[in-house]
């Protein structure tokens, strides 16, 4: 099936190239993603199968059920870019499977108690990936400021931002695999990413200060887009009106990037690899806030249904944010437990430390 095809290359393909901007780090960024998604997905159907047999819900077909696991797996690559090069691949599993877990939990909830459709739901994933990463990130040690490995180099960067494009061509299969309205979906989807695309391009040019364009701000600006319009591309009636989200979401990650890396990252102690927060977290902060905005405009003369249905969508945002922290917190303090024989800092970002490298 084209859209179960599509959002497999996105999420193995895709993220997998775009997680190899460290210099050292190429083999593990893509075989490890590769091996947490092909055992998330397993991990994520089994879990659907337990609820559908415990909660004697309707089963749904197989085919959808695979797609599903592959979008929600999305949530966990996204929360190993933030802790990209300081776990092992024994820490890497038990984190999938914790997340898979609660994620799953997360939708449940939205799903059952605040009745919040299936398609929006599952959108939260960039949100509950990026803070569940955050936190797990919280509990480990900060690299060495004096360290190179941290760093990208040319060939490093072209490999990212193969991922990069390889995620904005496929972003659309991704937000319309589980909407209702396909081809609104796509239109919208498409029109969100290609506004940003120009504006990560005019926003590097101006804040760099030979205006030259910065591959970072591309690699992260240019998919900002696709992860805001998420939650309402299905029902945006003007493209339009996708394009502004589309601006927004490359405004705030840009300078969003700024503003995390001197103040807030700093403050909190927090080491975020490949910049998850701004990447995929403060987009999906938009995007959920701008789905409530638009939903209060369409049904404004609906006063009593209109403020019970923003509160469920306010509701299930706090829920989404609040259970990825908690769980990302406790996960990351498991983690460090020695028992998971945690890499030393001397060995971050080091692909000589899992892998055969011949030089």
């Amino acid at each position: 099936h084209a859209a179960f095809q599509d959002v497999n290359h996105m999420v193995i393909f895709g993220f997998g190239f775009f997680l190899t901007f460290l210099k050292r780090y190429g083999f593990s960024s893509t075989g490890f993603i590769f091996l947490i998604v092909v055992l998330g997905v397993q991990c994520s159907v089994l879990v659907e199968g337990l609820l559908v047999f415990l909660l004697q819900r309707e089963n749904e077909d197989g085919l959808k059920r695979i797609t599903k696991a592959a979008v929600s797996m999305t949530a966990v690559v996204i929360s190993t870019g933030a802790v990209l090069g300081k776990t092992n691949p024994v820490q890497l599993i038990l984190m999938t499977v914790v997340e898979i877990i609660v994620f799953h939990l997360s939708r449940w909830i939205n799903n059952t108690f605040l009745q919040v459709p299936d398609n929006i739901s599952m959108m939260h994933v960039h949100l509950f990936g990026a803070y569940f990463g955050l936190a797990v990130a919280s509990r480990f040690s900060e690299p060495s400021p004096r360290s190179d490995k941290n760093a990208s180099t040319p060939k490093s960067d072209l490999l990212s931002a193969l991922g990069t494009l390889f995620l904005w061509v496929f972003w659309t299969s991704f937000n319309s695999v589980l909407a209702v309205n396909k081809s609104k979906a796509i239109y919208n989807t498409y029109f969100a990413l290609a506004v940003s695309a120009v504006t990560a391009f005019m926003l590097s040019a101006l804040t760099t200060k030979d205006g030259k364009f910065r591959m970072t701000h591309i690699h992260s600006a240019v998919l900002a887009g696709g992860v805001t319009v998420g939650y309402a591309a299905h029902s945006i009636d003007y493209p339009w009106i996708a394009m502004i989200l589309g601006l927004l979401a490359s405004v705030i990650t840009i300078l969003g990037s700024y503003c995390l890396q001197r103040c807030l990252n700093p403050a909190l102690k927090i080491h975020d690899t490949s910049g998850v927060h701004f990447t995929f977290g403060l987009p999906a902060v938009l995007g959920a806030l701008a789905q409530v905005v638009l939903f209060v405009i369409k049904n404004w003369t609906n006063l009593p249904r209109l403020g019970c249905s923003v509160v469920i969508h306010l509701g299930a945002f706090c829920l989404t944010i609040s259970l990825a922290l908690i769980a990302g917190f406790i996960t990351g303090l498991v983690l460090s437990f020695k028992l998971f024989k945690t890499t030393p800092v001397s060995k971050y970002f080091e692909d000589q430390f899992y892998w055969e490298v011949s030089f």
